[in-house]
């Protein structure tokens, strides 16, 4: 990399005055404000599973302002149409005659919430996932290119399960992260009614914009990785494979299917992002480890006598990293 020191201590400079800002705006919430600048410049996208009122919604505006860009929001409700998330073709009269435009839907910008998105129907999450995987949509024919960066964050409420549209394995497989969002604690709650029950309610400042944004991700995407990380990083999801001779008896037994060469590929990137905002050149397996359990809980897929047992993907990815660290 030209200049690589030079270049490292301004990525670094630059995510600690993001990750500044936005604390100046959200109370708390450091493991989910992380991972989500962790999915900006890892090029990803995220899933959070949290409890309505812990914070999601305003990190994203958080975000979006601190790096002046643009910001979708997708409302999911069961009849929410694909048309609605991508966009839609209307009929405009233009000197007496009839022409179709594309009007285009809220996936069209940088940030994009998507709100219990498993309460939107499979047609209508199947649009938007394809998005999150194309960077482009198709409508009447025509592919329209999505913003750059974009970058999706879906939430999910795992209180009020009735009536939604679990995402299918292959979909949540195409999230970097899952991150589970806990509630405040009552210093948190004492701190968000300091700052949101007053006369003047804290806004982020603009501290990056998307030209340093993309220039960020590509200096990412230079971080060299290691053979022994890389090699390490293929025993860690090997490991949540029933089938694989460095699955150990937990996964045996509870794991019908382990996570996906995604799941090898989430890892590497966000590493990358964070040996970079450590101020190193290289990814540790430290920086790997970091992610484990963020990068994998979605992508094992449970057997049944593991949910009946309320074994929970967490216990897996506890063995699973054991059983990598031992290779």
């Amino acid at each position: 990399m030209p200049d690589a020191a030079a270049a490292v201590a301004a990525y670094a400079r630059d995510v600690q005055a993001l990750r500044d800002e936005i604390g100046r705006v959200i109370v708390g919430q450091a493991p989910v404000v992380d991972a989500a600048i962790l999915a900006l410049f890892a090029g990803g996208h995220l899933l959070l599973e949290g409890a309505p009122g812990t914070g999601k919604t305003l990190l994203v505006r958080t975000l979006a302002s601190a790096l002046d860009l643009d910001l979708g929001r997708i409302q999911c409700t069961p009849d929410l149409m694909p048309a609605d998330v991508v966009g839609t073709y209307l009929v405009e009269e233009r000197d007496g005659r009839r022409e179709f435009t594309f009007r285009q839907g809220p996936v069209f910008a940088h940030l994009v919430l998507a709100d219990e998105v498993n309460r939107a129907t499979p047609k209508t999450q199947s649009a938007l996932l394809e998005a999150m995987q194309e960077h482009q949509v198709t409508a009447g024919g025509k592919t329209f290119a999505l913003p750059d960066p974009f970058v999706v964050l879906a939430t999910i409420n795992p209180i009020e399960m009735e009536g939604t549209y679990p995402l299918p394995e292959a979909q949540l497989d195409r999230f970097l992260l899952k991150v589970l969002v806990p509630g405040p604690s009552p210093a948190e709650i004492e701190a968000i009614l300091d700052r949101t029950t007053g006369a003047a309610i804290p806004q982020a400042r603009r501290v990056l914009d998307g030209e340093r944004v993309r220039a960020m991700r590509a200096l990412a995407r230079e971080v060299p990785l290691g053979s022994r990380v890389r090699a390490w990083i293929a025993r860690l999801v090997a490991a949540t494979r029933p089938d694989a001779k460095e699955a150990g008896p937990l996964v045996k037994r509870y794991v019908r299917y382990g996570a996906s060469a995604r799941a090898a590929q989430a890892l590497a990137l966000g590493g990358k992002h964070l040996a970079l905002a450590a101020g190193r050149a290289a990814v540790a397996r430290d920086d790997v480890r970091t992610l484990a359990h963020a990068a994998l809980r979605h992508r094992i897929v449970l057997s049944f006598e593991a949910e009946a047992e309320g074994i929970a993907p967490d216990a897996l990815v506890d063995e699973a990293l054991d059983r990598a660290g031992k290779g």
